[in-house]
């Protein structure tokens, strides 16, 4: 299928971006790479004007929209936990838009390309299945489920003239069958780094940007090396007039040096840089993305800057109302990335520091961050205490944001936010403590089971995961095996993993005391302990489990329901994606549709797998098929807590390091709990 190229987005020759005046890194040197260091006297690099007065949205933004060509064609640098998510979904929202992601791991590419998507979050499979692979014509029931026969939930057969679906038509002059028309693929995946950005519009770049490991800020600074080396790929090969995007989570001032390594290779050629941070969860990013509570968008306060904002406004207003698209000047929007993680962190470490007084004094820590969570001046948003938190994003964004204050020579802001990571330790290394203490201080000759490796529920995401820090704390003490099961973790993907972060020789293969499950029963078999370490649904002992696929469509605002309800009737005369999309997930949680995965029947065939795919090969031989990334995680029921009691060794402890247990229904089974945040029994 041939596509042709849009016209170039000409934002003008005004170039100048906002201005902080505070440095990324000590010293007076905007610039972190050397080689712009070397540039900073030459002439034709435009430098940062200053810019005292910070903008919100107004209805101006918008009004350029008219005056700016529009977007056909958006190249997406990196896919990983951030790139693949969100061009997946811009696609999906924007049929008449070209969505490229490129990535020089030829490996992830081809995971995209398949069955086997690198990562799992709710809901992404059926946005790849339709931007990805494209859609076959269907026809919809377009009257709600009030209006409907029940038993004719499935996609009718446009031949059958009985129903009453056709009798309603006929009597009141209403087509309520729709015909949706097929769609072409529209979301690629390649490892054409350079054709693909050369052929965009906007250029997003979203790069690893980890915590440095070496040199000058190890353990605090950022890691700008991919980003740097990205930006240098871009300012090479964007066409003149591309709008270039801060996608990444990056240090405040990025910004002037990525307008500085475009003015380096492409003197006098102009490029509009806007930052873009993403507010997006493990487990929830399609959610996050669908239901944005707002979209931040910084960028200069010229003329070009204001038209360039305006034209990734306009990608993001096809499913989000305008209302949430918050624009600032570039630098607050790269700090309010920083700040928000932080912040977020910070609640989560207060809450577990109450958590320890709380096991010392007698009080429940669930009952006190009820009572000041009612508070709407705190609110109860993370507020759940446990064993800390994890994920690629807070502990390196508020070690980001503490290297910055030290830049500022702010030593007391550093050391308040440094002591966010220290307390979040705390957390994780206490309740290993714990177990260890109450197993009379020893381990050896015992086994311990692992329930959840990933760092939170619904998502195969193990970055900075708590279970890693404590499967080595556990393993120096001795004991005879640890179990580690995840119902959402492929189980040769954990065990590589461990092996890469605690050690190759901990793994049983090594003659180490780990095994990896794929059976939480046989994880759970003949164990002296258990440990929560992973809120899924599974673990818990009450409470109604919640569709994952149901909750990517539910409001924020609103209590996660179990099922979706009817988006019908549509508001307009042409359902969204997000409407059949909502209409999809509907049949599917209140229906016995016959076909259980695509009950509007849009879906072409799923990528063939080249013959000898690794992915194909390793799911054959460990038998591990139910955790391709691609497909659904499937809520696998409810532990059968009983029949775990039953081959578990007396005293049948069980920690629970996420809150998930309700506690006197598992004591009365006869399990000793151990709960975070309430006064245990050693």
């Amino acid at each position: 299928m041939a596509h042709q190229l849009p016209s170039t987005l000409d934002l003008g020759n005004d170039v100048s971006l906002d201005v902080s005046t505070a440095p990324t890194t000590p010293g007076s040197n905007l610039s972190f790479s050397p080689v712009l260091q070397a540039a900073d006297e030459q002439p034709g690099i435009p430098a940062m004007k200053p810019q005292s007065t910070s903008r919100s949205l107004s209805s101006t933004l918008f009004d350029t929209t008219a005056r700016t060509p529009p977007v056909r064609n958006i190249c997406c640098v990196g896919a990983g936990y951030v790139g693949g998510p969100t061009a997946a979904v811009i696609a999906f929202n924007n049929p008449h838009i070209r969505v490229t992601v490129v990535d020089k791991d030829e490996k992830r590419i081809r995971r995209w390309n398949s069955v086997h998507p690198p990562i799992y979050e709710p809901g992404l499979n059926h946005i790849l299945r339709i931007a990805r692979d494209g859609s076959k014509e269907c026809t919809i029931e377009t009257r709600s489920l009030s209006t409907t026969n029940t038993t004719s939930l499935n996609t009718p057969d446009v031949s059958d003239t009985s129903t009453p679906a056709s009798e309603c038509s006929s009597q009141c002059g209403d087509n309520v069958l729709k015909p949706i028309p097929a769609r072409q693929p529209n979301l690629f995946f390649t490892a054409d780094v350079a054709k693909s950005i050369s052929e965009a519009d906007i250029v997003l770049i979203a790069v690893n940007t980890p915590t440095k490991s070496r040199g000058a800020g190890a353990g605090s600074a950022t890691d700008m090396t991919a980003f740097e080396a990205v930006t240098n790929v871009v300012a090479q090969h964007a066409r003149p007039g591309a709008i270039i995007v801060e996608k990444s989570t990056v240090p405040c001032r990025t910004a002037q040096f990525v307008q500085d390594t475009l003015a380096l290779h492409r003197p006098g050629i102009h490029f509009e840089v806007l930052s873009n941070p993403e507010f997006l969860a493990a487990g929830t990013a399609i959610k996050d993305l669908l239901n944005a509570d707002r979209i931040l968008i910084g960028s200069s306060a010229t003329p070009s800057g204001q038209r360039a904002a305006a034209a990734l406004a306009s990608v993001y207003s096809a499913w989000i109302p305008r209302s949430r698209i918050i624009t600032t000047n570039v630098f607050s929007s790269e700090l309010a990335k920083l700040v928000a993680n932080s912040m977020l962190a910070q609640r989560i470490s207060s809450i577990n520091s109450i958590a320890a007084v709380c096991e010392v004094t007698g009080a429940d820590v669930s009952e006190v961050a009820g009572a000041i969570g009612a508070d709407p001046r705190i609110g109860s948003k993370f507020l759940k205490a446990g064993i800390g938190f994890g994920g690629s994003c807070f502990k390196k964004d508020v070690l980001s944001l503490a290297y910055l204050a030290e830049s500022l020579q702010l030593p007391e802001v550093a050391d308040y936010w440094r002591n966010v990571i220290t307390m979040n330790e705390f957390a994780r290394n206490r309740f290993a403590s714990r177990v260890v203490r109450c197993l009379n201080n020893t381990l050896i000759g015992k086994k311990l089971t692992m329930l959840g490796y990933a760092f939170k529920k619904d998502t195969n995401d193990t970055r900075e995961s708590p279970a890693v820090e404590i499967i080595r704390t556990l393993v120096e003490e001795g004991p005879r095996e640890i179990a580690v099961y995840d119902p959402c973790c492929n189980p040769a993907q954990m065990a590589e993993d461990i092996g890469r972060y605690v050690g190759t020789e901990v793994l049983q293969r090594n003659g180490g005391p780990v095994i990896v499950y794929a059976d939480a029963y046989e994880a759970c078999h003949s164990s002296d302990a258990l440990l929560i370490t992973t809120e899924f649904d599974e673990f818990k002992n009450t409470g109604k489990p919640v569709s994952a696929s149901a909750e990517v469509l539910a409001p924020k605002a609103a209590p996660v329901k179990a099922v979706v309800p009817d988006p019908r009737p549509f508001k307009g005369e042409e359902p969204t994606e997000t409407e059949l999309l909502a209409l999809h997930t509907f049949l599917l949680q209140s229906t016995d549709a016959e076909d259980k995965e695509d009950p509007l029947r849009r879906f072409n065939s799923v990528p063939n797998c080249a013959e000898d795919c690794p992915d194909c090969f390793i799911e054959k031989e460990t038998g591990t098929s139910g955790y391709g990334a691609g497909q659904e995680h499937v809520f696998k029921g409810r532990l059968d807590w009983r029949k775990v009691h039953y081959h578990m060794y007396k005293p049948h402890w069980v920690f629970d390091g996420r809150g998930v247990l309700e506690v006197a229904g598992m004591e009365k089974l006869g399990f000793r709990v151990e709960s975070v945040g309430r006064q245990g029994r050693v």
